[in-house]
């Protein structure tokens, strides 16, 4: 599954909308939308690194933190490469790590 962070990154790569459907439905991904929870979540841990980070640290957007959320809270786990960030901010989650 992927939240709407994701499919808005994913929309400019395809010309029509129904490129990127049939794109999701070979790849057997569903549009699944982010809930309250998992909001809630990941403003709660985009406050925790807002705390952590030194003020001249590269930043993160809070796009990052919704996806996290939205996998810890709907799925299973998260496709994802950025292993420290994720693992840092929602213990919880599992990592596909390619």
């Amino acid at each position: 599954m992927i939240c709407e962070c994701v499919l808005a990154e994913l929309g400019p790569s395809f010309a029509r909308p129904a490129e990127l459907d049939e794109f999701l439905s070979d790849l057997q991904l569903e549009f699944v939308p982010s809930n309250r929870e998992s909001a809630l979540l990941a403003g709660a841990m985009f406050r925790t690194y807002l705390a952590r980070r030194p003020r001249r640290a590269g930043a993160r957007v809070v796009a990052d933190f919704l996806i996290g959320a939205h996998a810890q809270c709907l799925a299973d786990r998260l496709l994802a490469r950025d292993r420290g960030y994720y693992r840092d901010y929602f213990k919880g989650l599992s990592l596909l790590v390619p």
